[in-house]
C-alpha cells in the first residue's frame, strides 16, 4: 500500500468507508434503519427518523422497538432526533409555502424550507446517514401539535406563531440534552443543533415583527 493509500484509508470511516471531514469525532449512521411502533394505532413503521417522531399513519407517538446493539447509542439518538426535527421543519415550511395566501409568507417559508433541507444534507454528509425522504403529505396540524399551538388556518399569523414555537421547543430540547451529555460527541452535536435552531428563532421573530408592521423582510 502506498503512502497516499494509507493516508486515504486513515481519513475514511472504518464502518462505511465514506470520506471523513477533518479530525473531528463523529458517529456513523450509514445504513441504519430502525423499527417503530405507534403507541396509538400500534402500526409498525420502518425508517431512520420521522417528522417530530410522530406516526405517519395517525400522528401518534412512535416508540422505538428493540434494535439490538449499535455503536455509541447516545450519538445515534442525537442524530436521529436531529433528523426528526429537521424533517418536521422542512415538511412544515414546504407545506406552509403551498398553503400561505400571503405572497411574502410563501417566499419566506420557501427560503426556510431550503435552509432546513441544506442542514439535513450537511448532517447526512457529516454522520453518513442516508437522507430521509421529505413527507409530501405532511399536514400543518402535526407541527401545531408538536409546537403546542392551536391551529387557525384562517389566520396567516398563525403560521408564524407555530413556526416560532416549534423552533423554540427544539432549542430547549437540544440545550437540555447538550447539558446532559456534556463532554461527549452527542453533547457537542446537541450544542450545534441548539445554536442552529436558536438562530432560526431570532430570524423568525424578527420577520414576524416586520410582517406585523407591514415592513419588508430581511431574508
Amino acid at each position: 500500500m502506498t503512502a497516499e493509500q494509507v493516508a486515504e484509508a486513515l481519513h475514511t470511516c472504518p464502518r462505511c468507508h465514506r470520506p471523513l471531514e477533518g479530525d473531528e469525532s463523529y458517529v456513523c449512521c450509514a445504513g441504519l434503519e430502525l423499527r417503530w411502533r405507534c403507541a396509538e394505532c400500534h402500526k409498525v413503521s420502518e425508517g431512520f427518523a420521522f417528522p417530530y417522531g410522530m406516526c405517519p399513519h395517525c400522528n401518534g407517538k412512535l416508540e422505538l422497538l428493540d434494535r439490538g446493539k449499535v455503536d455509541d447509542d447516545q450519538g445515534q439518538e442525537a442524530i436521529r432526533t436531529a433528523f426528526e426535527i429537521e424533517l418536521g421543519g422542512h415538511a412544515f415550511y414546504s407545506r406552509a409555502t403551498r398553503d400561505a395566501k400571503d405572497p411574502y409568507l410563501r417566499e419566506l417559508f420557501g427560503k426556510f424550507a431550503a435552509m432546513e433541507r441544506e442542514h439535513m444534507t450537511t448532517l447526512s454528509k457529516r454522520y453518513h446517514a442516508d437522507l430521509p425522504k421529505p413527507d409530501e403529505h405532511f399536514q400543518i396540524d402535526r407541527a401545531a401539535i408538536f409546537a403546542g399551538i392551536e391551529r387557525h388556518p384562517e389566520d396567516p399569523g398563525n403560521l408564524f406563531r407555530i413556526a416560532i414555537a416549534f423552533e423554540e421547543r427544539a432549542v430547549q430540547y437540544f440545550s437540555e440534552r447538550a447539558e446532559k451529555y456534556a463532554g461527549t460527541v452527542a453533547g457537542e452535536l446537541y450544542k450545534e443543533l441548539a445554536a442552529e435552531e436558536r438562530e432560526h428563532v431570532e430570524i423568525l421573530t424578527t420577520e414576524h415583527e416586520r410582517w406585523k408592521a407591514g415592513k419588508s423582510g430581511i431574508l
